[in-house]
C-alpha cells in the first residue's frame, strides 16, 4: 500500500509527498483524522504531480483540521460512483456516498468519476491512469 505525508494544506488544495511512486492523476487518496473530538476520514483526488516526490489533490470536503505530517494513503483507484436503477431518486455527496438517509445503495456498477464539462453536461471518464 502506498503511503504518503501531507506537506501543505491551502484551503481545498493538498499537497502530499511520496518515498515511493506517485499516485496517477486522478487517483484517490485517503486521510483518516480526529476533527472536533470526531473520526473523520476525507477523501483527495490527484490532480497534478510536482516533481519526483509530491503530488497536488484537490479535497471532496472540507479541510478543517487537516494538518501537514498526517498520512495519506493511496487507494490505488479513481473516485468510483454508482451507477444504475439503484441510484435513481437518490442523492449523492461528490464521492458517490448518499447523503439522502434513505440507508445504502443497491448498485451493480459503480464508474470512475470523472470531470464534468460544463459547457455540455457530459462526465467524461478516464481510461487508464
Amino acid at each position: 500500500m502506498n503511503r504518503g505525508k501531507i506537506v501543505q494544506v491551502v484551503g481545498p488544495v493538498v499537497d502530499v509527498e511520496f518515498t515511493d511512486t506517485l499516485p496517477g492523476i486522478y487517483q484517490a487518496l485517503t486521510v483518516d483524522y480526529t476533527g472536533r473530538d470526531q473520526a473523520i476520514q476525507l477523501t483527495l483526488e490527484v490532480q497534478q504531480h510536482l516533481g519526483d516526490r509530491c503530488v497536488r489533490t484537490i479535497s471532496m470536503s472540507s479541510t478543517e483540521g487537516l494538518k501537514r505530517g498526517y498520512e495519506v494513503i493511496d487507494t490505488g483507484a479513481p473516485i468510483s460512483v454508482p451507477v444504475g436503477e439503484g441510484v435513481m431518486g437518490r442523492v449523492f455527496d461528490v464521492c458517490g456516498h448518499p447523503v439522502d438517509e434513505r440507508g445504502p445503495v443497491t448498485a451493480e456498477k459503480y464508474y470512475p468519476r470523472g470531470p464534468v464539462d460544463f459547457s455540455t453536461g457530459v462526465v467524461h471518464r478516464h481510461q487508464g491512469h
